[in-house]
């Protein structure tokens, strides 16, 4: 027994060495997950009764639920793509041959490290309907006579939230995508002018082909992050007016926070858990296909 513990055979030190790593996921993965479930069954906040799946036909029957996973995937299918390419021109543009680069690449560094309340309040003040820059800057230029309620008409709230989630988050797509256009040759640059290949073929041909890990990675991690859109939205409108803007991790909110039902919170949050979940299964299905 001695000797195996001084001279562990490698599936022995391969387990002790994966031992630490493994009880860390049981903490911060698995036991938080497991007791997410718990508290959909339970109603933990009450007489810790077990309610089965009676939270999960409350959930399905709300229309809040439905209203804001229709504004989550909204917001989603529009800032995803949005930041994509706001921040490939970003990259694009970081990426040129600057003397020097580093206030082109500070300017990237400062929307990605503002916090996310901090953006929501700096965008509500932009949209204010009186005091507001969109406002000011669209009288002076004559393109409108009044002031126009951005945050106070449902569809002009929702576009006011899009653009400042697409603001703050292309700046993380490009650090991203520039990592990624870094490594690529120049060679090939160099190989596609000697053949006649204009900048447009070259982009098509040689940049997203080659860029195209890069710009799965940055996808899965905005899709994500996207899917629990919080902050913005809850700092710029609340998740009004009504209930127009209002996502999915701001309705778990409303009922864990302000109506004090953790176990109806829960199921929601496991709903979130199961988009999100099925959202990555999907990319790392799409990677699959194309490393094959």
């Amino acid at each position: 027994m001695l000797s195996k513990l001084r001279d562990p055979s490698e599936k022995t030190l391969a387990v002790l060495l994966l031992a630490p790593a493994f009880l860390l996921l049981l903490m911060i993965v698995v036991y938080p997950i497991g007791k997410l479930i718990y508290n959909s069954l339970y109603a933990v906040d009450k007489n810790g009764a077990f309610l089965g799946l009676q939270n999960y036909i409350d959930v399905v029957q709300d229309p809040l639920f439905w209203n804001a996973t229709k504004n989550t995937l909204l917001i989603t299918l529009i800032t995803v793509p949005g930041a994509l390419i706001a921040g490939l021109a970003l990259a694009m543009l970081a990426n040129l041959p600057f003397k020097r680069k580093w206030p082109v690449r500070l300017s990237l560094l400062l929307p990605w490290a503002l916090p996310l309340s901090f953006a929501g309040l700096i965008f509500a003040w932009f949209f204010h309907t009186e005091y507001g820059v969109v406002n000011d800057v669209m009288n002076r230029l004559g393109l409108q006579d009044e002031p126009t309620s951005w945050l106070l008409k449902p569809n002009w709230a929702f576009a006011a939230i899009c653009l400042t989630v697409i603001w703050k988050t292309s700046s993380f797509m490009a650090l991203i995508l520039l990592a990624g256009l870094q490594m690529i040759p120049k060679s090939l640059y160099e190989a596609a002018e000697v053949d006649g290949a204009s900048r447009w073929q070259q982009f098509w041909q040689i940049t997203i082909p080659m860029l195209m890990p890069s710009i799965v990675v940055a996808l899965i991690f905005r899709t994500i992050t996207a899917l629990q859109t919080f902050d913005i939205p809850y700092t710029m409108t609340r998740g009004g007016p009504g209930e127009a803007t209002e996502t999915l991790a701001m309705l778990i909110h409303k009922y864990t926070i302000d109506y004090s039902d953790i176990s109806f919170g829960a199921t929601l949050a496991v709903f979130m858990f199961v988009i999100s979940l099925f959202v990555t299964g999907f990319y790392l299905k799409q990677i699959g296909k194309n490393a094959a």
